[in-house]
């Protein structure tokens, strides 16, 4: 078993690959990762073209510069969605303020509640998909097909402990999505970022 200092194989793998500059690597990170990347993009900034434009940017970014990754700070997926994240809301924030400058509706307290409320939806599904199967097929079953816990359990074949166990969690991942600060940051006094 790993332990938890240690990267994921495939994440250090990858990263030599790329620093090795091999094309095939890129195609099968793109091939991995490129659906996270724009849906996440794509939740931030509500725009088609402009997810694509950050998706490019993203794989762009990697290649050109596989040394920004550090497999020993994490996995490799959390870091291409942080790193699709800053670049989609700095996007945001510069559409945004360039509509404001010639005289758009909103202030900007309108944008940070925007960009805020974006990162907050984005974080939701990045968790979603990144948490246990057992626990999202719980959370679809009770929140897309209105299930309580005990029909939950009956559809999963599990007991209904086990149902409310998985819901709980599940939640309680959900629940840190708020919370879009680095871990161990206070809360800043002032408006929401």
């Amino acid at each position: 078993m790993a332990t938890m200092d240690a990267p994921p194989r495939w994440d250090r793998k990858m990263q030599q690959r790329l620093s090795r500059g091999e094309a095939a690597a890129l195609g099968e990170l793109y091939d991995r990762f490129a659906s996270l990347v724009h849906g996440l993009a794509h939740r931030v900034l509500g725009d088609e073209r402009g997810a694509d434009g950050i998706t490019r940017e993203v794989f762009l970014q990697l290649w050109e510069n596989p040394e920004a990754y550090d497999p020993q700070q994490g996995p490799l997926r959390s870091w291409m969605a942080a790193l699709t994240h800053r670049l989609a809301v700095q996007r945001l924030r510069a559409t945004e303020t360039a509509a404001l400058a010639r005289g758009g509706e909103g202030t900007t307290e309108d944008l940070e509640r925007k960009v805020h409320q974006a990162s907050v939806a984005a974080r939701a599904d990045y968790i979603v998909q990144a948490m246990p199967a057992p626990l999202r097929a719980a959370l679809e079953l009770a929140y897309f097909q209105r299930r309580d816990y005990r029909q939950t359990a009956t559809d999963l074949g599990v007991t209904e402990d086990e149902a409310r166990r998985r819901l709980r969690l599940g939640l309680q991942l959900l629940s840190t999505a708020h919370d879009t600060r680095p871990s161990g940051t206070p809360p800043e006094p002032g408006p929401l970022t």
